[in-house]
């Protein structure tokens, strides 16, 4: 009785340990070392053929291969460097790359020519702190003094070498692929054209770009006048790493913005715009706002059918940089005759930490919507069953107050650590470079096939096939529908793992959020959802009202028991779809195998049980066991090929057609989706596949663009990841003319969908 008296403070203890880390987590720019102190660098010349420059690496912090580089100057013709080979590791921004603890050496040999006594070289590197905070490259200058050549007078340097000097920071002339500040890369200007419009050009220098919708408007105390729908001209398709396929521009853009007028008059407005933009091969820069002050000269007032623009995405910041906005900066009145705005600046890229800052209130709002996300999670048809498990369980125990908190701790303990250990594991492999999400679990067909089996297993639990006792731990139903901790803690497990494949409307925001953050946070919002998922059982435990409304035991328990058993194998039979949609029928045809040598495994031992033999035993659960060889086969089936749509209007994603079609104007809806999704399926059902939605589209002259994420596949990843999101299902609509895509609700309504076009037809 000890464990069972000692688990509500082994849950408080459990809670306490993520919450103190996450107190402690909200990493600032001054919590790091300054970066000549976390990348302490000297240079050496061991000999005049031989230069050794050293980074002295901090703990918790290191560089990148990639992003190092040495030059030295005419005096000392330089090799190739020589770089270790460092540690592979795949980086969410670079992709596959090697990095550098400790310490660093690179050589870099050469000849000097022979009246040189000292080379200056120009270091570039780059490197980032554990705490998922980078620094801009840097770049330093050193001076290096080298042994005198051979017949050369001795001069003493103090016991050893001389170590380069660091002369200073300010890169030197003719370092063309140093990053600009951003107010010399980027150049923007904006004149009242007319009263009913307004002219934005945007000015990237040379070996620059500046991204098209990743940029937002609004115009500042113009009370009555309001910006429409920015015309842009025609960009360059390009692929982003961070963004995916994307419209660019790499040279001047200019963008007319109409007004919206409810009244006639001159006015004195702000426009306000934030955009981002890129070094060509090098660094890209945080949000830049600028703002401009606009002398607006009277204008005709517009028709009342006229729409404003909508409110435009929000502008996250790359992962390069974030810096604050000067709101102290002075404006200036700009009309047609002057087009010199003052903007607010942000300090020059060399002296900006690149970090995703994330306040309290981010981790409060994740936190409240993991806990009504998890809560909603208990009404998905996906956890119905297995909930339905629980509730007969606690209502053949009785109504014992005592007992029934013990149950509902266990089974919150289960949930609990089920959730944080799927978190775990999601963001251990995306550190590991699989940009994964929520459900990515169902992506592999041996798991598919392996909760089939137990989806199985429990029907034949249920319908009184075998029956698992004392001697045997087993899994699925036989754990579950044990008395005491054991089945208590894994139901909520079993819980956990048949939810995989829902995601509850609010889960989308906190699993973003959790997949974003540092690890103690992100385990914080997995245990709070768990928490949402128990809470239900924890409020029958701890509430007496509610347990005495939990029918009484009798003999109908039996027949719910094997009523129950069915919508188990119906999960089976779904997983069975999916399995087949992965790997084909033969696939199916594999585990159709395996489970019948499960149930006949299983059978034979519930037989065998009371028999004096002990061999039938073993051979009924080596019977059993060899039900997983079926599986272990499926890896060598391809995957197959999803069926491209073939009504009108509608095609399979691809970004190039993506591209295209935005290209040319047309409404696009973006659908990705997955077999194993059972939020996705029900949209399906209830909105994408009827009669009026097919209206909609062909009403808007749109076009509907299907991704199919049941397996792996990169380019849905790359999506999915440009737009924020963890899993599926993820909507996105792109307005006619360009602009950015709006991200719908996770459940879809007609309703919903009709107001989304109409936005998008503006």
């Amino acid at each position: 009785m000890t464990p069972i008296r000692t688990l509500p403070a082994f849950l408080l203890l459990f809670l306490a340990s993520l919450l103190a880390p996450a107190a402690s987590a909200a990493i600032t720019q001054d919590d790091l070392l300054p970066v000549d102190e976390a990348f302490v660098l000297t240079a050496s010349a061991p000999t005049r053929d031989r230069i050794e420059v050293r980074w002295k690496i901090a703990d918790g912090y290191y560089l990148y291969r990639h992003r190092t580089g040495v030059e030295a100057d005419a005096g000392f013709a330089a090799q190739p460097l020589q770089l270790p080979k460092g540690k592979a590791y795949r980086d969410e921004f670079f992709g596959d790359v090697e990095t550098y603890r400790g310490e660093l050496v690179a050589i870099l040999p050469g000849r000097p020519a022979s009246d040189t006594d000292s080379v200056s070289l120009k270091i570039k590197y780059q490197g980032c702190a554990d705490a998922g905070i980078c620094y801009p490259p840097q770049t330093r200058t050193l001076k290096v003094a080298l042994p005198p050549a051979a017949g050369d007078a001795f001069v003493p340097l103090g016991g050893g070498a001389l170590a380069g000097n660091l002369l200073g920071r300010t890169p030197q002339a003719g370092m063309d692929a140093l990053p600009l500040p951003e107010d010399q890369a980027f150049a923007f200007e904006a004149i009242a054209f007319d009263g009913n419009e307004l002219l934005l050009r945007f000015t990237p220098a040379r070996g620059y770009y500046v991204y098209r919708d990743r940029t937002s408007m609004a115009l500042e105390g113009a009370q009555g006048i309001s910006l429409q729908a920015p015309r842009w001209p025609k960009g360059k398709a390009h692929r982003d790493e961070h963004f995916g396929d994307v419209v660019v521009y790499f040279d001047q853009a200019e963008v007319p913005v109409p007004l919206k007028r409810d009244r006639a008059d001159a006015v004195i407005a702000t426009l306000r715009v934030t955009f981002q933009g890129c070094q060509t091969d090098g660094i890209c820069y945080p949000p830049m706002t600028r703002r401009v002050k606009l002398s607006i000269p009277s204008g005709t007032v517009t028709p009342a059918s006229t729409p404003d623009m909508p409110a435009p995405a929000s502008v996250a910041p790359l992962p390069t940089a974030t810096t604050p906005v000067d709101d102290a900066a002075p404006d200036t009145t700009t009309s047609a005759a002057s087009l010199a705005p003052d903007v607010e600046r942000t300090r020059p890229p060399e002296e900006v930490l690149a970090r995703n800052p994330r306040g309290t209130s981010s981790l409060l709002v994740a936190l409240a919507l993991a806990l009504i996300g998890g809560l909603i999670l208990n009404l998905m048809p996906c956890v119905l069953p297995i909930l339905s498990l629980k509730a007969l369980s606690l209502a053949e125990s009785g109504r014992e107050g005592g007992d029934a908190r013990r149950r509902a701790l266990w089974y919150t303990a289960g949930v609990l650590v089920s959730f944080v250990a799927v978190g775990a594991l999601a963001i251990a492999l995306r550190a590991a470079g699989q940009a994964l999400g929520w459900g990515f679990q169902l992506q592999q067909p041996w798991v598919v096939g392996l909760l089939a089996y137990v989806m199985f297993a429990v029907g034949l639990s249920l319908s009184g096939v075998f029956a698992i006792g004392h001697r045997l731990a087993g899994t699925g139903h036989g754990l579950a529908s044990r008395r005491g901790p054991v089945g208590d803690f894994f139901t909520g497990v079993l819980a956990v793992v048949v939810a995989s494949p829902c995601t509850a409307p609010f889960m989308g925001v906190a699993l973003a959020y959790a997949f974003t953050a540092p690890t103690p946070l992100a385990l914080l919002v997995f245990a709070v959802l768990g928490l949402g998922l128990a809470l239900p059982f924890l409020l029958i435990g701890f509430v007496p009202a509610l347990a005495s409304r939990l029918p009484r035991p009798g003999a109908w328990m039996a027949t719910l028991k094997q009523a129950l058993a069915f919508p188990m194998y119906l999960t089976a039979v779904w997983l069975l779809w999916v399995l087949g949609k992965q790997r084909g029928i033969d696939a199916v045809g594999l585990a159709l195998v395996g489970l019948v040598l499960l149930a006949l495994g299983l059978w034979w031992f519930q037989r065998a049980r009371f028999a004096p033999a002990p061999l039938q035993r073993a051979l009924a659960l080596a019977l059993a066991v060899s039900a997983l060889v079926p599986l272990a086969m499926l890896h060598r089936l391809p995957a197959e090929t999803a069926a491209a749509p073939t009504t009108e209007g509608h095609a399979a994603y691809s970004a190039e057609r993506l591209a295209a079609l935005r290209a040319e104007g047309r409404i696009v809806f973006v659908d990705m989706t997955a077999d194993w999704c059972v939020t996705c399926k029900a949209n399906e059902k209830a909105v994408l596949n009827t009669p009026a939605f097919r209206e909609l589209l062909a009403t808007h002259d749109a076009v509907m663009l299907t991704g199919d994420w049941t397996n792996v596949d990169p380019a849905i990843t790359a999506f999915l990841e440009a737009h924020g999101a963890v899993g599926v299902p993820l909507y996105v609509l792109y307005p006619r003319g360009g602009g950015a895509g709006e991200v719908l609700p996770t459940v879809l309504t007609q309703d919903g969908m009709r107001r989304a076009f109409e936005r998008a037809a503006r």
